[in-house]
Order: structure tokens, then sequence, then C-alpha cells
């Protein structure tokens, strides 16, 4: 588990031995003794999260679970980034002006609502988070304007309406988070969400009253307003999710008086199902964006405190995509027992530049510190197994259907299944109904539809394209990724060279080690390996290991399926096996390219040495079945058709769920040909035509969508990156060993590039890992001991 500096500090260790005494039998600690805890370093924090991991372990076995950790798979649902406050910190919120140059509406409408939730319902997702700005009616004309338009008498009127909406169309529970709510809007919205949610964030009058300070000039950060609307949600009898924001500006004290504030009103109501301690993180663009973050033994000690003063039956609640997984085991120690909601479809809205970790790595992680992670429901586990106190009845059948009877966990298995549309779906008459439907149930389209958008020309492709871009955005995000690697061709092997020419294409085993050293050094964390290899077929994995002893902290992204296939076939290996020994070997993902279409006369006819299609669908299926995920791809512009295309596409969306395998879908223009699939349709508008429907029809299956900016013209880039594409592939560094050894040599994307173009979208750049992971703090699987 997590240790800590053992330097012992003050306050003096009797204060704190009295406060850890009081705790340990269960009485109330006062506002000394959480400020002694709040204060504990080194030595003295240790004896605080043994004392916190004790209480948090026997507040689980009195609840029934035993050495269970907390989660909820959920999507989240930016309805409106409007807000009427201005907090030094939010990245969340835009102004009008903002909205209208980014091309994102003032409130997301039903339609993009569904949309999102339905791709959660695909993955099993039983939350809905519900989260926008406060009141943005009141300070903006463009959100009242909007309201009326649509027949709102405000926006929680709004958020009434698309909570229920998604319940009725999906089966999945609303948590509703829209700030602050008087108690008559409280009670109103009880019947459409089983759990709601405020952070209090802190009871700092100071950092609500000084100018200058986070929350001046944000009237809906006044601490009394926010206890009030604590206390009214617990008259009211709703389960609800609050929290303190450690490191705005706070003092221990105040940290201190926040988190007896939540203990008292939980005192009187029993409603408080969740404890959020959650650490500062500071963002480019915002009045606070050179603040330092919220120091560990601080963040920890904090949730040490949150356990202490609430006690062993709360649930206390720390959000992992806000701190590095090697971090997650001090938070366990201090009494943490939920990870929060958790999404495998779409971004962290609120704070973009952190991605969800994965939920096997969630779950591996937590498996590593002793518990087991059980998916858990909105509303916590007590509130539900006692419906008639906590839970409308208008939410009765809804929640039960999708609780363990027992347990008040989530029921295992999927939500129910969507509603079937048949081809005649009244929608389908106009083009606009057409592009709804693909945007919120895109698996009920007929191929003859999908084929009628990607052929769509002038305003009709701009509303396509506008829809696809919408699914980029309340999906994956604003955010706009890419890799930083570098490419190695092994069709350049040899055991022998004849020159020693630095700019040689061709290099030895030994090369490839100072190749991937030097790789390393830059900055590279993947190494895209490509090419069949000449000679003996155990070359392939020789090479593999060699590159992963010389680098460890590489991700290898190694070889194709006819590659694969080539060493299979020359060394007597099924294709499973050749996956598998190079696996072992250490390839850590594989490309899925040497594919064009996935049609054997099309292959005939442009690329007869590629392999045949059954045996490309054979070889992703092994790799995917060992294990390893791929990219997948499609190169268009050539002979092949609009059905084509669409066939294709489904294909690998049938692929994918069979196999869950594939990280990401590159369309790409095939070089010298350029055909359009309608005619006069300017290459420009082909490309957004290819990136638009590939985001509709593969969403909710296959998350990112790339945009290969080798194959673009810069100005073509943006474009397609308002299409719905989010990602940039790799930046190609040639190194400094051997550049000539990569294929692509000479066209490299730097990441300060990258940054530009982000930035002149209005929109943050993320460095990733191959496998969509965060390469800022990489830590997976490890290989040779290391972690990845």
């Amino acid at each position: 588990m997590g240790t800590l500096n053992r330097t012992p500090t003050r306050p003096p260790a009797a204060s704190l031995a009295d406060a850890l005494s009081r705790a340990e039998v269960d009485e109330d600690l006062t506002r000394e003794d959480v400020i002694a805890v709040l204060s504990a370093r080194g030595s003295d924090l240790d004896a605080v999260l043994d004392v916190a991991g004790e209480l948090r372990d026997r507040g689980l076995r009195e609840a029934g679970r035993p050495g269970v950790v907390t989660y909820s798979r959920k999507v989240f649902i930016p309805v409106t980034t409007l807000c009427r406050d201005r907090c030094h910190y939010c990245v969340f919120v835009d102004t009008p002006g903002q909205l209208q140059r980014a091309g994102k509406p003032v409130f997301m409408s039903p339609e993009q609502v569904l949309a999102v939730a339905r791709a959660g319902q695909r993955h099993g997702c039983k939350e809905a988070l519900l989260t926008l700005g406060d009141r943005p009616e009141h300070r903006w004309p463009e959100a009242r304007r909007w309201l009326d338009d649509h027949g709102f008498a405000s926006t929680l009127d709004y958020v009434g309406h698309v909570a229920a909406l998604i319940t009725a169309e999906t089966g999945m529970l609303a948590h509703l988070n829209p700030g602050v709510m008087s108690a008559d809007e409280l009670e109103r919205l009880r019947p459409v969400g089983p759990s709601m949610g405020m952070m209090l964030e802190t009871t700092s009058r100071h950092l609500f009253e000084t100018p200058g300070q986070v929350h001046y000039g944000s009237p809906d950060k006044d601490p009394a307003t926010r206890l009030r609307v604590i206390e009214d949600a617990g008259i009211h009898r709703i389960p609800f999710t609050t929290g303190i924001l450690v490191g705005i500006g706070e003092t221990i004290a105040d940290r201190a008086e926040s988190l007896l504030a939540l203990r008292d009103a939980h005192r009187r109501h029993g409603h408080l199902q969740e404890i959020i301690v959650q650490n500062f993180r500071a963002k480019p663009g915002t009045a606070m964006r050179d603040a330092a973050d919220a120091e560990l033994e601080e963040y920890v000690a904090a949730v040490a405190a949150a356990r202490l003063a609430m006690g062993a039956r709360a649930r206390i609640q720390v959000p992992p995509n806000l701190s590095d997984p090697a971090e997650f085991a001090l938070l366990v120690r201090a009494g943490a027992d939920d990870w929060g909601g958790v999404s495998p479809v779409t971004a962290d809205h609120v704070n973009p530049e952190r991605p969800w970790p994965h939920l096997d790595d969630l779950a591996a992680h937590t498996a590593e510190l002793g518990f087991d992670l059980r998916e858990r429901l909105t509303a916590h586990p007590e509130y539900v197994r006692d419906p008639q106190t906590w839970i409308a009845p208008e939410l009765h059948a809804e929640v039960a259907a999708l609780a363990d009877p027992v347990t008040g966990l989530a029921r295992s298995g999927e939500v129910r299944p969507a509603t079937a549309r048949t081809a005649g779906h009244p929608r389908r008459a106009s083009l606009d109904g057409l592009i709804t439907e693909a945007a919120t149930d895109p698996a009920s389209l007929a191929p003859a539809e999908w084929e009628r958008l990607l052929t769509a020309t002038g305003a009709d492709l701009d509303a396509v394209v506008r829809a696809a871009d919408d699914v980029r955005r309340y999906t994956v995000g604003e955010a706009i990724s890419v890799v930083v690697n570098r490419n190695l061709t092994t069709t350049g092997l040899r055991s022998v060279l004849d020159s020693d020419d630095p700019d040689r294409e061709t290099f030895t085993l030994a090369d490839t080690a100072t190749i991937a050293r030097d790789a390393a050094d830059l900055g590279v964390t993947e190494l895209c390996v490509q090419g069949m290899i000449p000679g003996d077929p155990e070359s392939y994995t020789e090479l593999i290991r060699t590159l992963a002893d010389a680098a460890p902290t590489l991700h290898l992204h190694a070889f194709r399926p006819q590659d694969v296939w080539d060493l299979a076939d020359r060394s007597g290996l099924s294709i499973d096996e050749a996956y598998r020994a190079l696996k072992a070997a250490g390839v850590d993902t594989v490309p899925g390219t040497g594919v064009k279409v996935l049609d054997d006369d099309i292959r005939a006819r442009v690329a007869p040495t590629d392999i045949p299609i059954e045996r490309w669908i054979a070889a992703i299926r092994a790799a995917h079945g060992a294990g390893l995920r791929s990219t997948s791809v499609l190169f268009y512009g050539h002979v092949e058709s609009a059905a084509d295309r669409i066939a294709h596409l489904q294909a690998l969306r049938r692929l994918q769920h069979e196999t869950g395998g594939f990280t990401e879908f590159v369309p790409i223009p095939l070089p010298g040909y350029g055909v359009p699939l309608a005619e006069g349709r300017s290459p420009v508008d082909e490309h957004r035509a290819m990136v638009a429907v590939s985001r509709l029809l593969l969403s909710g299956v296959i998350s990112h969508i790339q945009a290969p900016w080798p194959r673009l013209d810069p100005e073509t880039l943006p474009v397609l990156l308002r299409s719905g594409a989010d990602d940039l592939g790799g930046t190609l560094l040639d190194g400094r060993v051997l550049p000539r050894a990569g294929v692509e040599y000479g066209r490299e994307l730097p990441v300060a590039q990258a940054q530009r173009i982000a930035q002149r979208l209005m929109r943050p750049l993320r460095r990733r890992t191959t496998d969509y992971r965060d390469a800022e703090s990489r830590s997976g699987p490890a290989r040779n001991g290391v972690p990845q």
C-alpha cells in the first residue's frame, strides 16, 4: 500500500491522538479535531490513515459488503455550458459568443441527449449524469430565448423533461446535477431522478465575498445558499451527493468547517449518500491556470478527515481520473470506498484533460489494493433498498429493474435493450429525420439510408456534418488527441549490412535497440513497427524482445495482419498462435491496416498484393482474441461505391460487437485516385462526408475517429476535426538514429504544431497512449516489471 514521508509535523500529537481515539469509537469530532487530522503529515498522517481505513472497513462489513469498492457506469450529458456564475477555475462554462464560434448549441436538444444516452445504453451504462451551468437564463438572453422558443419555463424545467425522456427511452436513471435548486424545484424533480447532487465545495465566505477570489461574482457559490439546498434535499428525502473541493484557496479551518457542516446535515436527515473529496487541478485558460494543484499529502489528509468526520457508514468518493493510479493506494488507505461515476463512452466534460480510466484497469488497480470493484446505481444501495423512504413512487419500477434485490447494487448485465425501430419509421421521411435517427440510433438505419447520408451535398451535407460533430462533442468530448510516436519499417532488417551510411534504410537488431532507446529519450511513447521481415521467421519475436528490453517504457504497436500471416505461414504456427507468440514477446497492440475495402473484387482491382479479406478478418479476430487491440481503417476514393464503403463500416461495427478490440477508425483517402461519390463534390466535401458518416455509423462501438494528417493538406485537417474527428494519430517523429528506417520519413507533426491546430479550434490537446490512456500519467500492466 502507499507510504508517506515519515517526518512528523505538528499539531501536537496529543491533540491528534485524542481526535483519533474519538473517531475509533464513533464519537463526533470537534472542529479542532478535524483541523488536527487535516494538518497531519508524515508519520502522524500514517496514523490517521490507519484509523480511517479501519473505519471504512468496519462500515463496509456493517453494510454487508466487506472489501467492496463501488463505482457507477455512467454517461456524462452536458445539457448546457452556459452559466450565470464566473468561477475562476472552470473550463466547463462557455459564453454565447464562444458557443457560436465553436458551432455549439445553447442547449443540447432532446435528440442530442438521447444520442448520448443510447450510446451509454449500448455499453451497459445505468446512470445518465445531467450536468450544466447554474440558471443561465438569468444572465444570458440567448438562454432565455431558447427556453421560450422550446416551451420551457426554466432550465430546470428542461432538465426535468430530458431526465424523464432518458428513463422512458432507455431505462437508464438520471442523476441530476444542475446546481442550486429551491425546495420546490427539488420536489418537482424528485420523480425524474432517484438521486441528485451539488458540491458544497467550501463554506469559506472569504472566497465568495472578496474580489479576486475564486467564487467572487458567482451568486450560486454563496455557502449559505448551497447549505440550504443540501438541507432542503434532506427534508424532501432525496439521496444526495455533495462534497468539498481541496486547494482552491480555502484554509484548513475552512475544510474542517465544511466537513462538519455536511456531517451535521446528514445527522439531521440521513440523505448524504456520498461525500466527494475532489482535488483541485489547474486548467489552461482560467484565472487559476497558474495556481498549484492540491498537494498529495494535503489531499490524502482531506480524504481521511472526511472519513473520520462522517464516520464508518459514510461513503467517501475520490474521482479516479483526477489522480495518478500510483496514488490510488494512499487514497484507499485514507478511507475512500467509491470511485464515483466512470464512463466507458463519454468524456469528463468538467475535466476534459483528464480521461476516465478504462474500467478493466480500474478493476485491476482496485484488486491490487485488496478490494473488489462492484457497480452500483446512481442511488447508493442503502437508499435503493428502502424505496418507500427515498425513491419517488414514479421511479420504483425503473430502479428495481436495475438493482440487485439483495445487495441494492447494480444488477449484473445490460440495461434493457433499445426499442427496435422499423425501416418505415415516420421520422425517416425527411433528411432531417434520417440524420436525427442516425445520431440517436445508428443500428436502426438500412444501408441505403446510410448511402443517402454519405452522398449528401450542399446544405444537406452541412447538416450531416453538424450532427456528427455533435455526437463527437457529447461523447468523446472536445479534446483532440495525439500520440507521440515513431515508425520502424522492418522490411529493412538485415543480419549483416553492406554499408554503414547513417542515412541508410537497412539496419540490424543492434541498430533497432539504439533506435528504441533514442525514441524513448525523445519522449516517444509508441514505436510503430510494420513490414514483413525477410529471412528467419523467428526474427519477428526476436526483434520485439530486443525493442522491449532496450526501451521497456515504449508501447510496441507492431505488425500488420499480412506480417503476422507471414510469420505464421513460414513458422508453421496457426494465426492464433502467432499473435500469442508476439504478445508474449512484448507486442502491446497491432495495426489493423493492410486492407483497402473489405471486398475481394475491389482488392483484386486496386491492391492485388493485399491479403484476401477472409485472411484479414481472421487475423483481426485472432489478435483481439489474444488480447491485442488494433486500429481499423478504410481507404476510400478509388473504384468503390457508396454501398461498398457502408458495407465496410458495418462489417467493422459487427466485428467490434464480437471482439471489442478496435481502438479507433481511420478513414484514409487513397493517393492517386480522389474519385468523389457525388458528381461534382469537392475533395474537402468528400472527406467531410466520409468522416461524418464514420462518426455516426460507428457511434457507440468505436469511440475515436482519426483524421490522417499525412494524407491531408493543412487546410483540410481542421475542417475534419469539425466534422466528427477527434484524433490526429501519431506525430511520426523521425528520431536521431537512422531516421530513414521509418515509413513516411520526413513528415513530422510536432506536438507544438498539434497544439496550434487545437488552439485555433478552441479545443484542448491531449497527449494519449496508443490505447487512448493518458500519456501524462501512464500506468497499466507491467512489461518486464516496468509500469506502462
